[in-house]
């Protein structure tokens, strides 16, 4: 936790309300996102219990399994999700637009991208647990499911696997969502609540945060968001309706479970379109519609990819893509912390305090100054900053400015605050700096070593390179001795 966010808790604490620690919104929302609140059987890893699911606020579609251990079932409450999700992804696939691609062919991308929202992280992680469990089933042969079922656990398997990928919005836990943008007078394992938490940022009038985070704690006012139930809930509620079910499977009965399980949901589906119109009550940040294009261009990739016929996803990553997979990871996380705190003024307040970025104003400027002679003569502007913050970058360092995109500068000299910077990037190419692209004298500015340069994926070796421990082909034993060879023969 950082030294504003925990400042943030306790003012939080102390005026009874949630604080906000962003300025803008670091996610993107959809127009039209869909949101869908699984439930599942306490005690089955994967077994689905009910879902609540849908685009409209005022018209959820309930979706329920009545005995959850009954295999045909629960493929039957996949083919009714698959109802409502395919058509709603589908609809994103026909409009496209080309792009066009420096030094290659251009392509075709999506418009636009589905998006899924999901009460919490568990959530999340029982959506992909869901896709695992349909996407190898077949409609042919023993145990057939309806076509739709695999391809739905396609696409389920797709979205909890982009969810891990840091700045993704294609399916977005809600508790997430808005810790990121708020800090409470709880912890963090209690803002995992969806109630509690939104009683913090959003109490009712004339109640504290803390008061209304303590009424969400009652499962009779506020039943867990899911996925899995109070078991209170399944002692005195959900048993008795199942075994009923069981006894005699007729409408009535699964009326009863229905109904039983709704009042469960409901509640949690209010929460969540609350928490939509939280979110989209924030101005969105700049680089927030770069990332939703890298969305975009994957969720086109998949739609190429099925449309192809390409094979379900692995089970399991192999050595050489697992490695590849975490290394991707890795960079875009150290990407999305520099897109943030570029976006945000308070995330970047964050950096001023450790000594790796500075604000300042400008007191001298040289936009002629160059260095060189002749042909190899090059344009480097200097400017001179004086700062307040604690500035812990040594000369020669590379930094650039939030505030100018493709704006580099190197620093020369650190003395008694004022930063003397050379400008390296980010002047045009003519002989003299483009208008505005050198910060005059009295401008305000900040500087930041944090920079969201490309980097390039390490090299790794093919499967068939790696040794049998990590997938590749085992050496083919040949004997050491000659009576060995001969009875090896």
């Amino acid at each position: 936790m950082s030294a504003l966010t925990a400042l943030a808790r306790l003012r939080a604490v102390r005026d009874g309300v949630a604080q906000r620690i962003t300025t803008v919104r670091h996610c993107h929302i959809s127009d039209q996102p869909l949101v869908l609140i699984p439930l599942k059987l306490a005690g089955e890893a994967a077994a689905p219990l009910a879902a609540m699911v849908g685009t409209d606020p005022g018209h959820p579609r309930l979706l329920v399994v009545p005995q959850p251990r009954n295999r045909d079932l629960r493929f039957a409450f996949a083919a009714g999700l698959a109802e409502v999700l395919l058509p709603y992804i589908e609809g994103f696939e026909k409009s496209t637009e080309t792009v066009e691609r420096r030094g290659g062919e251009p392509y075709e991308r999506c418009l636009d991208a589905p998006q899924i929202l999901v009460p919490n992280r568990s959530a999340a992680a029982f959506t992909g647990l869901l896709g695992r469990s349909t996407r190898f089933r077949r409609a042919e042969g023993p145990y057939p499911v309806h076509p739709s079922v695999p391809l739905l656990g396609r696409w389920l398997t797709y979205f909890a696997d982009r969810s891990q990928q840091p700045g993704s919005s294609v399916l977005l836990a809600a508790t997430e969502a808005l810790s990121l943008h708020w800090a409470t007078g709880q912890s963090s394992l209690e803002d995992a609540n969806l109630a509690a938490l939104l009683g913090w940022i959003d109490p009712p009038p004339g109640m504290s945060g803390h008061r209304a985070a303590e009424e969400a704690e009652d499962p009779l006012l506020w039943p867990p968001a899911g996925p899995t139930t109070d078991p209170g809930f399944d002692n005195e509620v959900l048993a008795p309706a199942i075994r009923a079910y069981e006894e005699a499977p007729t409408d009535r009965a699964v009326d009863r479970v229905s109904q039983a399980l709704r009042t469960q949901l409901d509640p949690t589906w209010r929460l969540m379109w609350r928490a939509v119109d939280l979110l989209r009550s924030l101005p969105e940040g700049s680089r927030v519609k770069d990332r939703w294009e890298i969305d975009r261009g994957s969720f086109t990739r998949f739609v190429e990819r099925i449309a192809e016929g390409g094979p379900p996803q692995a089970r399991r990553d192999g050595a050489v893509s697992a490695a590849a997979r975490l290394a991707g990871l890795e960079r875009a996380r150290a990407s999305y912390d520099v897109q943030r705190a570029h976006d945000d003024p308070l995330l970047m307040a964050e950096y001023r305090l450790t000594g790796e970025a500075f604000a300042g104003t400008v007191i001298t400027a040289d936009p002629e100054h160059s260095e060189g002679e002749g042909r190899s003569r090059k344009l480097r502007p200097l400017i001179t900053v004086r700062t307040g913050d604690p500035v812990r970058l040594t000369p020669g360092t590379t930094v650039g400015s939030p505030d100018r995109r493709g704006h580099a500068a190197e620093i020369v000299e650190a003395v008694d605050g004022e930063i003397t910077l050379k400008i390296t990037k980010g002047m045009g190419r003519g002989r003299t700096p483009a208008p505005g692209s050198v910060p005059e004298p009295g401008e305000r500015v900040s500087y930041t070593s944090l920079m969201d340069d490309f980097q390039s994926s390490a090299a790794l070796p093919d499967p068939e390179q790696t040794p049998w421990t990590h997938g590749g082909p085992p050496e083919e034993y040949e004997p050491g001795d000659d009576d060995a060879q001969e009875e090896w023969l």
